[in-house]
């Protein structure tokens, strides 16, 4: 008996749609890809609940008409090529013709369409690829793409899509790689009624500074080089402008925005000894190259390229991005500040009269070993050094023992700890137990009790917030905006008063109380949230809870009071957790009674 047989379309379509929609996010980008494809001036991208209610795609293009518009959902279907070789001459965002049929198989979708030359456009309708309806109707010229309830026929998709900020989050980064490409394009986007950004056309900084703000465009510089193989331009931050990490990084070849490690280590590469070792600079590159020489269909989200000449390119890099920071002397030069500096007289010979030559005595008979050196040995008076001794040692035994709570999972049989604590070169904290030294990591053991106090804060919604008296502001780009508005209860709740001023700037009134540099707090908070892309609000409040311990804990270093160190253990040992820190690292090490004796065998 036969097998093996051919899957229903339907089902074909559910299995591509596996690579090509594999989030909301994929959605907008292969329609913002068509859209730009269609040659449209505009486009306007929509979305409820981060796209998982409804996405709208809204373009000027050329259109399509009935029948493109019927065969644009077919899987295959495509206007971007016609035979194989044109895969090597590619001018196209798009070309396989899977898209459409992808979105079409997981989703409800609703196409209003029409083309200049017809004066009536058609609504097409359609639900897990099956055509629903299909009408006439009136519409303006272009494409207007609804795309409804995705993965309503995929629940198990559907269900591990992550929560609606992580989800908007990277709808504005596909957003923002499609417009930092396009900058000819004028484009808006808006999240549930509010406009997240509005883009109008423009030159390439001029994107680049509407997306990131005007701060980052004043840190970079041109880049500028025509070659046979390569055509680069773009623009490199200054070394100054050098992040840790989360800085603006983007490469592009040919309209497309790409991943490409080998060409990232090459424009970091230039920056050799010029910006701390690990840290990034922000760069937007741009490559245009013969499309015969790259490969751009290596995977359906088309990010992966490989390019022919890639060593001769990764050197053209190098040498580009070094001539942009000479040029415009971005290398940082040795500048000696000579504000107040003493009046150094000229050398002069002919002024220095009979002055002699200094000259030094030495007396050849001298014997340091001699008995009649005026050296003496210290005589060691060793009775009184052993007296002592003594003396300090009873006075510690009958020093008072107090009992701290014990960690249940740490210690079984109860931990006693001696009211005298010492520091350690500002970092470990020693103390004296029953089974032997206790070392405790001060910056760790402070963070975890920071971080304790800062959930149960968010939990209970009672942080105290101290107003400040002059409000600062906080501008941060359109994507860690968005993320800041999605979080600002969460934030609240740790004693932060802030307040939207509109796009993408806030008001700090008010904050806990003691917080120092409020701006860079929040800032961080966000990136760190951005970073970690977390899921659930328990991921958010632990993001949150753990920047805010970190900027505020002790640093490694600071020296701390008997009191100070007195008030920290015991602040410890009341913690849920005393010998783990919130990222998992050791707080607490006891260095057993009978590891010391064997040092002394």
């Amino acid at each position: 008996m036969d097998i093996i047989h051919l899957l229903p379309d339907s089902v074909a379509n559910q299995i591509a749609a596996g690579e090509v929609v594999q989030r909301p996010a994929s959605v907008i980008k292969e329609l913002m890809e068509n859209a730009v494809d269609a040659g449209a001036s505009t486009i306007d991208v929509l979305v409820q609940d981060a796209g998982r209610t409804s996405i709208q795609v809204i373009d000027d293009g050329k259109g399509m008409t009935e029948t493109d518009a019927r065969m644009a959902f077919e899987r295959h279907a495509t206007s971007k090529i016609a035979k194989a070789e044109d895969l090597f001459t590619l001018q196209t965002m798009g070309f396989r013709g899977e898209a459409l049929p992808s979105i079409a198989a997981v989703s409800q979708v609703k196409l209003t369409t029409r083309t200049a030359e017809q004066e009536l456009g058609v609504q097409l309708c359609l639900e897990g690829s099956r055509v629903v309806s299909q009408e006439v109707c009136s519409c303006p010229v272009g494409a207007n793409f609804e795309v409804s309830n995705l993965f309503f026929n995929v629940p198990a998709r559907r269900k591990f899509l992550k929560s609606n900020q992580t989800e908007l989050n990277n709808i504005i980064q596909d957003f923002e790689r499609i417009a930092l490409v396009n900058p000819s394009v004028a484009f808006t986007l808006s999240s549930n009624g509010n406009q997240l950004m509005q883009l109008p056309a423009g030159s390439n900084l001029q994107r680049i500074v509407g997306i990131f703000g005007k701060k980052l465009g004043e840190q970079l510089l041109p880049v500028q080089v025509e070659t046979s193989l390569v055509k680069i331009s773009g623009f490199v931050g200054k070394p100054e402008s050098a992040r840790k990490k989360n800085s603006s990084q983007y490469l592009f070849v040919n309209g497309r925005f790409m991943r490409h490690p080998r060409f990232h280590y090459a424009v970091m590469e230039a920056f050799s000894h010029l910006i701390p070792e690990g840290d990034q600079v922000p760069y937007f590159i741009s490559f245009q190259v013969d499309p015969a020489n790259i490969d751009v269909n290596i995977h359906p989200t088309k990010t992966e390229i490989k390019f022919e000449n890639e060593q001769e390119i990764w050197s053209i890099i190098v040498a580009a991005v070094r001539d942009a920071l000479g040029k415009f002397n971005a290398v940082p030069t040795i500048d000696f500040d000579v504000e107040g500096r003493p009046d150094i007289p000229i050398y002069d010979a002919r002024g220095l009269g009979d002055v002699k030559v200094p000259r030094v005595q030495v007396n050849p008979s001298y014997n340091p070993f001699s008995g009649h050196s005026e050296s003496r040995k210290p005589v060691r008076q060793w009775e009184k050094l052993y007296e002592q001794a003594a003396s300090s040692q009873t006075i510690q035994n009958t020093q008072s023992i107090q009992s701290v709570p014990s960690s249940p999972t740490l210690f079984s049989e109860g931990l006693e700890i001696s009211s005298q604590h010492f520091q350690f070169k500002g970092q470990y904290i020693l103390t004296a137990v029953q089974s032997g030294l206790m070392m405790v990591d001060q910056r760790r053991a402070h963070i975890r009790i920071l971080y304790e106090r800062y959930m149960k804060q968010m939990q209970e919604h009672n942080a105290p917030t101290q107003g400040l008296l002059f409000p600062e502001l906080l501008e941060l780009s359109p994507s860690n905006a968005a993320l800041l508005t999605g979080m600002l209860d969460d934030v609240r709740a740790l004693g932060f008063d802030i307040t939207p001023l509109g796009g993408s700037s806030f008001s700090i009134v008010g904050t806990p109380s003691g917080q120092a540099n409020p701006v860079a707090v929040v800032q961080q908070m966000v990136e760190s949230v951005k970073q970690q892309d977390g899921g659930h609000a328990d991921a958010l409040h632990h993001q949150l809870a753990l920047v805010l311990a970190r900027h505020n804990a002790i640093e490694v270093g600071e020296v701390l009071t008997p009191v100070q160190m007195e008030t920290l253990i015991g602040d410890l040992f009341q913690c849920e957790i005393q010998n783990l820190s919130p990222s998992g690292k050791t707080i607490i090490t006891i260095l057993q009674q009978e590891q010391i004796d064997k040092m002394f065998n």
